[in-house]
């Protein structure tokens, strides 16, 4: 067998085999794998069990507390003691010593509801950070679907530039056979030669680019890919969308709002835990206590040993302290009415970016249609164009025009394809329904 052929054999089965390991991932597995992976999702989860441990009842001040206390103490004392009958006893290096322990409890019977509104503030809490992170998930889909369509679209792209090189080089070639039979000058090949040039620097840029996103989208993904991997192409849009049934979920599952009402119930639940301080704290005490003491020679008792439970009810009412409490009420009062005026603020913005996204949806999806039929009146010029520069009607130039007119109606179909894409995805955003949705 010649040489040759098995060179290119090899090369061919090596190259099948690359390729055949090359990983696809389909949107679903990139969304899966950012889930998993991404950092900015793992810091909000984190985020979320940091909110859980601070809801919990641990949190609430509704248990008790109790606290065991232990103490020692030993004396050597020089005394000098004038006893009642008038005798006098001195002692040098008299010991003594004392011992005692006791647990102590304390509970809050009452404080004004303070702690029951601290709770429910704490639960909300919770409930706000969870919206929070499903913000940061949303914005993360949205981000990694933003780089996967510039790694599909650049992979769709070099398809077509590898296609255009392909026509050049058939075009050199034939330009050569044309300059060898003296069917054409040397301007035939010089042109073609050019023309295969810029193509192959067009190919190099688009696949450095395709090279720079595929990192960019790895890093989206937490390196969770090697460098070997490419993306799926097609892709399918919502269909037929109600825009007003999108704008009434816009008005109840958009994140922000959904925060913004969860800091709302937030900042009634701080009026309320502000104004408990204007109310008494009724609470329990209780300790068991254990005590000995050892005395010295000079003490009419030796040795005592005291143990016992004792048990209290302690009542204080802050009637006036210089106003702080009067202060932290009206702060509460004004923090509710910033919330409220910024929800306000967040609906009409809502109306307005749901409006400007369903209109630049459907236009998308509409200049997407057109350059789906700018390809085939490109594709149709293009093989017209070609069958007739084989038979010597048109020239190079006419011919290169036409191929370059097939290569950016292929680019921007491209293009279009994927900004459309892009465009659902903002409107299922802003509608709250991103994540309800499978790529």
């Amino acid at each position: 067998m010649n040489i040759k052929v098995v060179f290119f054999i090899l090369l061919f089965v090596h190259a099948y085999k690359n390729h055949s390991q090359e990983q696809i991932v389909t949107p679903n597995d990139a969304v899966k794998l950012a889930l998993e992976n991404n950092y900015g999702i793992k810091l909000a989860n984190n985020s979320l069990d940091l909110a859980m441990n601070n809801a919990s009842i641990l949190n609430s001040g509704y248990l008790p507390t109790i606290r065991a206390n232990a103490g020692a103490t030993y004396n050597i004392d020089d005394t000098e003691a004038e006893l009642s009958n008038g005798d006098v006893r001195v002692l040098d290096g008299a010991e003594s010593s004392r011992y005692n322990a006791s647990i102590n409890v304390n509970y809050v019977l009452f404080d004004g509801l303070g702690r029951s509104y601290n709770y429910k503030q704490l639960k909300e809490q919770y409930k706000l950070t969870e919206l929070q992170a499903r913000e940061t998930i949303e914005n993360t889909i949205s981000q990694l679907f933003s780089v996967y369509y510039n790694v599909a679209q650049l992979t769709e792209n070099i398809d077509a530039l590898n296609e255009t090189l392909t026509i050049s080089k058939d075009r050199l070639l034939r330009a050569k056979y044309q300059f060898d039979y003296g069917q054409s000058t040397k301007l035939g090949i010089l042109n073609a030669e050019v023309d295969i040039n810029n193509d192959s620097i067009n190919l190099i840029n688009a696949k450095q680019q395709l090279i720079n996103f595929k990192r960019d989208l790895n890093v989206v993904l937490g390196n969770a890919l090697g460098n070997n991997f490419s993306v799926d192409t097609a892709i399918s849009f919502a269909g037929l969308l109600n825009k007003e049934a999108l704008y009434e979920g816009a008005k109840t599952r958009n994140s922000l709002l959904l925060q913004t009402e969860k800091n709302i119930d937030i900042s009634n639940l701080a009026l309320k835990f502000g104004k408990s301080g204007f109310l008494p704290t009724i609470g329990l005490t209780g300790t068991y206590g254990w005590n000995e003491n050892n005395n010295n020679a000079a003490s009419f008792v030796a040795v005592s040993t005291n143990t016992g439970l004792s048990g209290g009810l302690n009542f204080s009412w802050n009637l006036f302290d210089g106003g702080a409490t009067f202060n932290r009420v009206k702060n509460a009062k004004i923090n509710l009415e910033n919330q409220q005026i910024q929800k306000e603020q967040i609906l009409m913005n809502i109306e307005r970016d749901f409006n400007n996204a369903w209109d630049d949806y459907q236009n998308k999806l509409v200049i997407y249609n057109i350059q789906e039929e700018n390809i085939l009146t490109a594709q149709n010029n293009f093989e017209r164009t070609s069958e007739k520069f084989k038979l010597g009607q048109v020239n190079s130039i006419e011919f290169r025009q036409a191929q370059l007119n097939l290569l950016n109606a292929e680019l921007n179909r491209n293009q279009a394809k994927y900004l459309a894409k892009l465009a659902e995805i903002q409107l299922l955003q802003i509608s709250g329904e991103l994540l309800n949705v499978s790529f």
